[in-house]
């Protein structure tokens, strides 16, 4: 009598197993019966993708700007290199002497004037 009633149990209710190649799982009842669940679902995984998808750019932006940070830095450096080498005397004289301005390096230092 015990056999003839886990029998019938078996038969009532097949295992998920059976129910998965029946494709029972997934019919039109189950979605019926678990909309929200589904759409739950998809919209978590949209959310995901759209969130990586984001991320992902954000970080291409980043590695741009980073390489161009190291442009910039590089043509700063050359940019002051240049600059640092007009400043010297020798530089500033013949810039001086080939505009033609007529302007000499002071052979004594300038001095101060005491107030009596």
């Amino acid at each position: 009598m015990a056999t003839t009633k886990s029998r019938n149990k078996k038969e009532e209710k097949p295992g998920l197993i059976k129910r998965i190649r029946q494709g029972e799982v997934l019919s039109s009842d189950f979605f019926a019966r678990n909309w929200l669940t589904v759409f739950a679902a998809v919209v978590v995984v949209m959310l995901y993708i759209t969130q990586k998808y984001t991320c992902q750019t954000k970080m291409e932006e980043i590695r741009r700007l980073t390489t161009e940070l190291e442009i910039v830095k590089t043509e700063r450096l050359r940019v002051r290199s240049a600059y640092m080498s007009h400043t010297r005397e020798s530089s500033m004289q013949q810039l001086i002497d080939s505009l033609g301005l007529n302007l000499r390096v002071q052979d004594r230092p300038p001095f101060k004037l005491d107030e009596k």
